[in-house]
């Protein structure tokens, strides 16, 4: 299973549920997973998993980010800069198997880069960052 794919289709399906509400999680995923060959079961499975947790905790993620990012509104950030956020945060406070903070941003800021604009990858680190820091996800 690669992990870095799983999140990596997952924000690609976050980033479509976001921006249209007459998409279903499976529809979201099975459009990901139609455009890709290279991913076996186990990966498709965390992927989903991503994605549901993120859906499923998506008022307390949101609080989390609100709260800290006073000079940005969640609705006003970039669509892959929110999603990100969220499922980072996802993964350290409400997975089953709950990343540490420092593996987590670091897989969030590679997502910034591959999906997000040249701004998305410090733009993650500070915001994710400043969540750690006050320590909000302990």
């Amino acid at each position: 299973m690669s992990r870095r794919k799983a999140r990596e289709m997952a924000v690609q399906a976050l980033f479509q549920l976001d921006f249209n509400s007459d998409v279903t999680k499976e529809e979201a995923l099975n459009s990901v997973f139609s455009e890709r060959e290279d991913i076996n079961e186990s990966t498709k499975l965390y992927a989903q998993s991503l994605v549901e947790g993120t859906q499923n905790n998506l008022a307390a993620i949101d609080e989390y980010i609100s709260a800290l990012s006073r000079e940005w509104k969640i609705d006003r950030m970039a669509g892959v800069d929110r999603n990100i956020a969220r499922m980072a945060i996802y993964e350290m406070k409400y997975s089953n198997e709950r990343l540490q903070a420092g593996v987590a941003i670091n897989e969030a800021v590679e997502l910034a880069k591959t999906f997000g604009t040249e701004d998305s990858s410090r733009f993650i680190n500070g915001i994710l960052g400043s969540i750690v820091k006050n320590k909000e996800l302990s």
